[in-house]
């Protein structure tokens, strides 16, 4: 942002101190869409840090949700969760307006008719807005910082403590904050969605890939195995055949000379006899 001539410190030391420390990248670098130059400027110190802090990181949050997250998810995930964002900022708009307008009343009680101011000049930015709800949050931006210098006239008024204005201060800043890491939570829980699907059509391809694979491939292994047992099998048996016709003709030799012996045993009793 810095680097394009968007922003403009000038010759302001404080300014251009705020941009060195606050201003860490361009978020929208990488975001292809159109988007629109609104030219604002900003007085508070507080608000100058808070918008460079999380203006833009807001909005890269917002466009994974609005656009990225859209293309793999339900529509109705991605609508409850702009509805969310954007109850939340027009809530904290509402309440920024309801204190402004409660400050003018104090100021025409108390007979005040000026507003204090800050010697440092405004930081001038035009800025890159790419989406509805960032051009909401923008503008909530600009009633925070117009409602800042009201809080220190009050103050110095006596109108409100010190104390009173602090925390008047710091509850506000937290409405700048809170819309960013809201806009954040949103994005992680997207992203998380969108892993989840993405590893679940990773597995449903797996598997139909391994459905579509020949049948007789994975059975080859099986029939391997059986051709194994079957060839272990018949030598089994031609081993067994060959034992069993060994010991059938080892019988027939023993029979024969046992029938031999016999006739010789008949023929020497009859030559006795004689």
């Amino acid at each position: 942002m810095a680097d394009d001539g968007v922003i403009k410190a000038g010759e302001d030391k404080i300014n251009a101190h705020i941009l060195a420390k606050e201003f860490k990248k361009d978020y929208l670098v990488r975001v292809e869409g159109a988007r629109r130059k609104i030219p604002s400027f900003f007085s508070s110190p507080e608000v100058k840090r808070l918008f460079l802090r999380y203006f833009d990181s807001m909005q890269l949050n917002v466009y994974v949700i609005s656009v990225i997250a859209r293309i793999r998810l339900p529509d109705e995930m991605i609508e409850k969760l702009e509805k969310g964002l954007e109850e939340q900022i027009k809530r904290l708009t509402k309440e920024v307006d309801e204190e402004i307008v409660s400050a003018e009343k104090r100021f025409r009680q108390s007979g005040i008719t000026s507003i204090a101011e800050y010697d440092t000049p405004p930081l001038t930015i035009e800025v890159r807005v790419i989406s509805p709800l960032a051009r909401r949050y923008l503008e909530l931006i600009n009633k925070i910082d117009q409602l800042m210098p009201i809080l220190e006239t009050l103050a110095i008024d006596e109108i409100i403590t010190q104390k009173q204005l602090g925390a008047n201060k710091a509850l506000y800043k937290r409405s700048i904050k809170i819309v960013a890491v809201t806009a954040r939570r949103f994005a992680i829980q997207v992203r998380k969605r969108m892993n989840e699907v993405s590893a679940l059509r990773e597995n449903e391809e797996a598997a139909k890939r391994a459905d579509s694979q020949p049948a007789n491939s994975s059975n080859q292994p099986d029939l391997q195995a059986a051709v194994s047992n079957e060839d272990g099998n018949g030598a089994f048996d031609k081993q067994k055949n060959s034992e069993v016709t060994s010991t059938d003709s080892l019988s027939k030799k023993e029979r024969g000379k046992s029938k031999e012996s016999s006739e010789g045993a008949e023929i020497v009793i009859a030559a006795s006899a004689q």
